[in-house]
């Protein structure tokens, strides 16, 4: 039948390529949040080290950065990586969750206001304004 190793072996390896596979793949989910996109992917990146896969730090960056709406963040990204030589994850993702909460103040003080409901922000007009 073979050796036991190696069904761990094929595991491991089928694992590794799933993973791969999510990470070049992953892409922000409508309607989550930017925090909950952000654990979903530190814990694809934890999940990829668990099995010895190693990502440069700018492809981790990149992929990071290419993950949300084009509609939505795309002159945020031109101007974040503007004259920049290196991608450094930690100062993106940090920019990245600022730039959120700027986002999502900028919408609640033009006109309406926002609830968690659900884990999910939504936006109420006052009667006034509709």
């Amino acid at each position: 039948m073979g050796d036991p190793g190696e069904k761990y072996l094929m595991k491991s390896i089928e694992s590794r390529l799933q993973l791969t596979r999510r990470l070049y793949r992953f892409q922000m989910k409508k309607g989550l949040s930017i925090d909950e996109h952000m654990n979903s992917y530190t814990k694809l990146l934890t999940d990829l080290i668990n099995v010895d896969v190693k990502i440069d730090e700018e492809d981790k960056t990149a992929i990071l950065l290419n993950s949300h709406p084009e509609e939505e963040y795309e002159t945020f990204t031109l101007t974040l990586i503007n004259g920049r030589q290196t991608l450094y994850y930690s100062e993106m993702s940090a920019a990245l969750v600022n730039y959120e909460v700027k986002r999502q103040d900028g919408l609640s003080s033009s006109g309406g206001t926002s609830r968690d409901i659900g884990g999910k922000k939504q936006k109420f007009q006052s009667e006034g304004q509709r």
